[in-house]
């Protein structure tokens, strides 16, 4: 998932950097040299603010998924839902920070999967590659068939509104395929933006739709709508059956690793004290969001509420009609951030030799980094290239264009999205952050052995899940029901 930029002309000359006692602090945890690296001098590559890296990552971490976490607390009880959302935040945020770790270990601004894996398990970089790209890629299509249904009722509502004396909306406004193609044509653009750091006003929007959604969520509770259900019962501790299928909701909410590499790479900047900034804040800002809209959902509608709490209000309301279109919104822009990993995984797919590992680099030997960087040298350095304009747009076009033909033909990929998610997501969330780190500060003394023993733990609770979540869903689908998301 490497994130790729331009590089100066050889014989270039990096900027001086002050100060002796300036420290990588990613590599200082990590046991490595604590001179300063490329990685984290002021780069003219590295342009992203802190607002910008934590607005994207929040964005790719908060999406329709946050709508079922009212009924996630109602399978167990308010105090059980308040905990086991903090807790899967923590084991989330730990996982990205044992990934920006790992990320100090690479070559200047190229961290990648793929990059880590070269320096962890070469012959496996390629197969991790392709199952990141495999969850993006289905990610991004169930963004679209999310539109796809989302959108004929929320013209049918509004028009209900605004129109009162009128009966019906207009015939192809209930088309989802005519909205996929209109909204398709709207991203594209979007889509062939190379870098993270282009996307932040999206992600701006976007996150504004989320407080929209918040408001609803706690403005539906102090004064009721006309129209919704009586509440059901309330309880501070109450398992269900429910609970065995609701908690992977959460655990798989919290999902972004995928995007972590990219934050890396562009953050002005980037020490291990600014990542651990970004990540705190993007994690942050999700649990406070979950929280907020669990528990005032739960409080609105009691062990009534549905999987969708905005379908729980009456959709003959403005009020309502618009925070179905800020949902619309929210996915909408949350969609290039998906097509971003899942093209910088095929490109290391299709072309391994683009991200290998680098030898270790004398302090005397970092002036010869650009060079390597470009195309090699005399120390055995191999180039990290640039992906080319053509393959960089037939890449996205591929994925946009595949994406929109199934999303077009298909109206429920449930099945096959939530096997994608069960493995797709707890491999880059648990499994390969703590395999990574493990793997790396194994045999150094210098690395604290709960930290080492921590990340091995993770991957041993990310495998845990894997079987769980995939084994529910075998069961599920076996017994004719839904599998769990």
């Amino acid at each position: 998932m490497t994130q790729t930029y331009g590089v100066a002309a050889a014989g270039s000359a990096e900027p001086s950097v002050s100060t002796a006692t300036e420290v990588d602090e990613s590599r200082a945890l990590l046991g490595g040299r604590t001179s300063k690296s490329h990685s984290d001098r002021p780069s003219p590559h590295g342009r992203a603010s802190l607002t910008s890296c934590i607005s994207n990552l929040s964005n790719t971490i908060i999406g329709s998924g946050m709508l079922t976490f009212p009924l996630a607390m109602a399978s167990s009880g308010m105090i059980p839902g308040m905990i086991t959302c903090v807790l899967s935040g923590s084991v989330a945020s730990f996982g990205l920070y044992l990934l920006s770790l790992c990320a100090a270990k690479t070559q200047g601004r190229h961290a990648s999967f793929h990059a880590v894996s070269q320096l962890t398990f070469p012959s496996a970089a390629v197969f991790f590659d392709a199952a990141i790209a495999a969850k993006c890629f289905g990610v991004s299509i169930s963004y679209l068939i999310i539109i796809k249904g989302l959108m004929p009722k929320v013209i049918a509502s509004l028009y209900h509104d605004l129109t009162p004396a009128t009966t019906n909306p207009p015939e192809w406004t209930q088309n989802g395929n005519i909205w996929i193609t209109i909204f398709t044509l709207v991203l594209v653009p979007l889509c062939f933006l190379r870098h993270l750091h282009s996307l932040r006003h999206t992600s701006y929007v976007a996150l504004f739709s989320v407080a929209y959604l918040v408001v609803i969520v706690i403005t539906c509770y102090i004064w009721p709508l006309k129209g919704m259900p009586e509440p059901g019962e309330v309880r501070l501790i109450h398992f269900t059956p429910n609970f065995v299928s609701s908690f992977p909701v959460q655990v798989f909410a919290f999902t972004c690793a995928q995007n972590l590499f990219p934050v890396y790479n562009e953050l002005k900047t980037n020490s291990q004290t600014r990542m651990n900034t970004v990540i705190g804040g993007s994690i942050g800002a999700a649990t406070i969001t979950y929280e907020v809209i669990a528990i005032f959902g739960y409080l609105t509608f009691g062990n009534k509420v549905g999987p969708n709490i905005i379908a729980m209000y009456p959709s003959t309301s403005l009020f309502i009609a618009v925070g179905q279109l800020a949902i619309v919104i929210l996915v909408l822009f949350s969609y290039p951030l998906q097509v971003h990993p899942c093209r910088n995984c095929l490109d290391k797919v299709f072309n391994p030799s683009h991200s290998v590992p680098p030898k270790s680099v004398s302090t005397e030997e970092e002036e010869d980094d650009d060079q390597s960087i470009i195309g090699g040298d005399e120390h055995g350095h191999v180039a990290h290239t640039e992906m080319s304009s053509f393959k960089h747009n037939a890449l996205t076009a591929a994925i946009v264009i595949g994406g929109f033909t199934v999303a077009y033909l298909v109206d429920d990929l449930q099945i096959v999205l939530s096997f994608v998610g069960a493995t797709g997501s707890t491999t880059i969330s648990f499994i390969l952050p703590g395999l990574f780190y493990w793997k790396l500060t194994r045999d150094d003394p210098s690395v604290s052995r709960r930290m080492n023993y921590g990340a091995f733990a993770l991957m041993v609770y990310g495998i845990c899940v894997f079987v769980f979540c995939l084994g529910f869903n075998i069961y599920q689908v076996a017994n004719g029901g839904g599998p769990a998301h």
